[in-house]
C-alpha cells in the first residue's frame, strides 16, 4: 500500500515480535478492531448516514474518506505495518466492502459503558461485540454454502489466528466531565471496565486469542476539552491541558493495566499486549518542536484564530452563520506542522508520529522483541 512521503522524513526500519511466552508473532491473518473515532474507518457515517465534508481526507485519500481526519488513523498505519489492507466499516455497505482480512466495529463517539438516549453514537463497546457476533454467524453461514465468497470474507480459523484491536473508553472519561464532578468520574472507573471485561471475555469465549488495549490518551489535550474546561489558567498544567482530565485518564488507564494483567492470569494460553498511548501522546504534545510540529493544541481545521482556533458551534468544513456572519471552518496550510485536526482528533502527521512510537515497542506491556521487520516513513 502506497506511503504519502511526508517533508522532512526519514525512513526508519523497526523489528518487531511479540514475546513467545506470551504473544503470538505479529504475522495475523486478519484483525477485528473495536473503539471509537480513534479508529473509525466509516461505521459512524454509514450508520447514521451522515457526510463528513472537505477538508477531511484531503492528506492521503484526496477526499473525504469517512474518517475524522486529514488523512490516515494509528488503526491504518498498523495494518500498514502488519501487510493487511485496511480494514473496512462494518457498517458501510456501498462500494463492494472485502472483509476477507477482518472487519472495524469502531465507530465515532462510542463508549464503554451502553448508550443512553443522550448518546451521540448507539453503538457502544457492548454492541460492537455483538455486531461481530453476527458478522462470525454469518460469514460462517455463507462459507458453508460454497466457496464463492471465499475471496470477500474470512476464514473460519481467522477468527482464532486473528488479532482483536480495541482503542475506546475516551469517551466515557470525556463526556462525564459534562455532568460530573472529577470525583464522581473516577468513581465510575471500575463500572466501566466491567463492561469492557465482560465485552472481552465473550471474544475469547469466540475463540479470540490475540488482543492488542490501547490505553486513553492525554484528554486534558484536547483542544475541544482545552476550550472548554480550560479557561481557568489553574486547571491547567505546564504544557497547557486540563488536569482535571488527564488525572481522570491516568487513573482509568492504571485500572486498565492491572485488568490486563488479571486477564493474563485468567487466560494463559491468550496473548494480551497493553499499550501506553498516553505516554506516547504525552511525549509528543509535550516535545512537539522536536518532532518537527509546530501547534500542540490549536486546531488545524476550526474557526476561531489562536490559540486554539476551535469553535463548539462550528465543525470542520462546515459552513454557519455565526453572529449574524457567515464563516467557514477552514483548514490550515500545513497539516503536517498541526498535532490536532480539528478539535478533537489527531492529524494523520500525529497519528503516523504515534504509531511509529507503537511500533518500536518500548510502550506496551510485554515489549515486543526485534524479529518482524518492516519500513514506515516517519516526520521528525
Amino acid at each position: 500500500m502506497p506511503t504519502n512521503i511526508l517533508p522532512f522524513q526519514i525512513l526508519i526500519s523497526f523489528s518487531i515480535l511479540l514475546p513467545l511466552a506470551t504473544s503470538a508473532d505479529f504475522n495475523f491473518p486478519a484483525a477485528f478492531n473495536f473503539g471509537d473515532s480513534n479508529s473509525d474507518t466509516g461505521n459512524l457515517v454509514a450508520g447514521l448516514g451522515i457526510r463528513l465534508a472537505p477538508p477531511n481526507g484531503q492528506t492521503y485519500f484526496k477526499a473525504p474518506s469517512e474518517r475524522f481526519c486529514d488523512g490516515r488513523l494509528i488503526v491504518d498505519f498498523l495494518m500498514d505495518a502488519m501487510d493487511l489492507p485496511f480494514l473496512n466499516a462494518y457498517l458501510d455497505s456501498i462500494g463492494t466492502p472485502n472483509f476477507r482480512r477482518g472487519c472495524n466495529y469502531a465507530t465515532a463517539a462510542s463508549t464503554i459503558l451502553p448508550a443512553t438516549a443522550t448518546s451521540l453514537s448507539p453503538f457502544s463497546f457492548g454492541v460492537q461485540v455483538s455486531q461481530f457476533l453476527r458478522f462470525k454467524a454469518r460469514v460462517l453461514e455463507l462459507l458453508a454454502k460454497g466457496k464463492k465468497l471465499n475471496k470477500y470474507l474470512p476464514s473460519e480459523d481467522y477468527f482464532a489466528e486473528g488479532l482483536y484491536m480495541f482503542d475506546i473508553g475516551q469517551n466515557d472519561l470525556a463526556g462525564a466531565f459534562y455532568s460530573k464532578s472529577l470525583d464522581q468520574i473516577l468513581a465510575l472507573i471500575p463500572t466501566i471496565l466491567v463492561e469492557f471485561e465482560n465485552g472481552f471475555k465473550t471474544l475469547y469465549d469466540q475463540g479470540g486469542r490475540n488482543f492488542w488495549i490501547h490505553n486513553t490518551g492525554p484528554l486534558g489535550c484536547i483542544t475541544q476539552n482545552v476550550a472548554k474546561f480550560g479557561t481557568d489558567p489553574s486547571k491547567l498544567d505546564e504544557v497547557g491541558c486540563v488536569s482535571g482530565h488527564n488525572q481522570a485518564a491516568k487513573l482509568f488507564n492504571m485500572q486498565l493495566h492491572a485488568l490486563c494483567m488479571k486477564l493474563r492470569g485468567q487466560y494463559t494460553d491468550a496473548s494480551i499486549t497493553y499499550v501506553d498511548i498516553f505516554s506516547i501522546k504525552s511525549n509528543l504534545i509535550a516535545n512537539y518542536s522536536r518532532y518537527g510540529f509546530e501547534q500542540p493544541l490549536m486546531a488545524c481545521c476550526g474557526y476561531g484564530g489562536a490559540p486554539l482556533n476551535y469553535d463548539s458551534r462550528i465543525s470542520c468544513g462546515q459552513t454557519k452563520v455565526l453572529n449574524g456572519t457567515t464563516v467557514t471552518a477552514k483548514a490550515c496550510d500545513d497539516s503536517t506542522e498541526y498535532v490536532n485536526w480539528d478539535g478533537i482528533h489527531y492529524t494523520e502527521a500525529a497519528n503516523q508520529f504515534v504509531s511509529s512510537q507503537i511500533l518500536t515497542g518500548r510502550y506496551s506491556d510485554p515489549p515486543f522483541a526485534d524479529k518482524m521487520p518492516f519500513a514506515m516513513k516517519l516526520k521528525f
